[in-house]
């Protein structure tokens, strides 16, 4: 599914300004395993994504739909609950949307969430993941194809990750009395989950985690200038690993499992992000 012609990340972003007056520069994008963090946010204004020119409404379980502008403790956010995914048919370029436009209202920093299968060996179920780098195994870069004008058509991702926001997660973390894990996403397309041999091959190229989304958002961002961090929350251990089958349940079990500790996790970030800012 491609975006529609007259629909633009300006054009939807003109659309959100219209919805609040509120302008934060730290934007989230709630995950599985995250969204309870919503229960932290005071609540400006919402708006559903079949209200927003281009952005695509959510299909997966958990995956509300919904933009909110509101505050985390004293910090002003954006937060997406839910998110396009590759492979519920969606082309790159819708997948990325929400990310431009966030760049386009005026974001400067993103915090991407996300369910992960564990690979390295030390970590549990249940376990938060701190993201220090990507491999991209999707098939497809969300820069491919006509350069929008402006942006750069290489993009260097050498710190896609930013070291400033890792650290607080980090401070986040021994403030929420978790303890992180630190490690390397690797992102597939999905939708079925991985062979046994396939998770031995990414864990021989270096690779902590995997998942189906993530990596195509925080690509685009640095390429529309916006600094990234990312969190996993390892649902399950991922095939070959794990001492059953895999489904979309154990996700869903895990993430409610350890739904409080995420939210406090996100709501300490957004604020020490606040101490950063001022």
């Amino acid at each position: 599914m491609k975006v529609s012609s007259n629909a633009t990340p300006q054009t939807a972003a003109a659309r959100l300004k219209k919805v609040s007056k509120l302008r934060p520069r730290l934007a989230i994008v709630l995950g599985s395993g995250f969204h309870h963090a919503l229960t932290e946010l005071r609540v400006a204004k919402k708006i559903s994504y079949a209200k927003i020119p281009g952005f695509p409404k959510p299909t997966v379980s958990g995956h509300a739909g919904e933009l909110y502008f509101g505050h985390l403790g004293q910090t002003p956010v954006l937060v997406l609950s839910g998110r396009a995914h590759f492979y519920e048919g969606h082309e790159m370029e819708r997948v990325t949307f929400a990310t431009r436009t966030l760049a386009a209202f005026g974001i400067t920093d993103l915090l991407l969430t996300n369910a992960a299968g564990g690979i390295n060996k030390k970590f549990h179920a249940g376990d938060f993941m701190v993201l220090t780098d990507h491999i991209n195994f999707m098939g497809a870069n969300p820069l491919r194809g006509t350069l929008q004008k402006g942006l750069p058509r290489f993009v260097d991702l050498t710190e896609t990750y930013d070291k400033k926001l890792r650290e607080l997660l980090f401070r986040a973390g021994k403030i929420s009395k978790l303890k992180l894990q630190r490690g390397v996403y690797l992102a597939v397309s999905g939708p079925s989950y991985e062979t046994p041999a396939e998770i031995r091959a990414f864990a021989k190229l270096g690779a902590d985690a995997v998942g189906m989304s993530t990596v195509p958002e925080a690509i685009a961002a640095r390429q529309c200038g916006l600094n990234v961090a990312a969190i996993s929350c390892v649902t399950n251990l991922a095939a070959g690993i794990s001492q059953g089958n895999l489904s979309h349940t154990e996700v869903l079990e895990t993430a409610e499992r350890v739904k409080k500790s995420g939210a406090a996790l996100i709501k300490n970030f957004a604020e020490l992000y606040r101490t950063i800012i001022n």
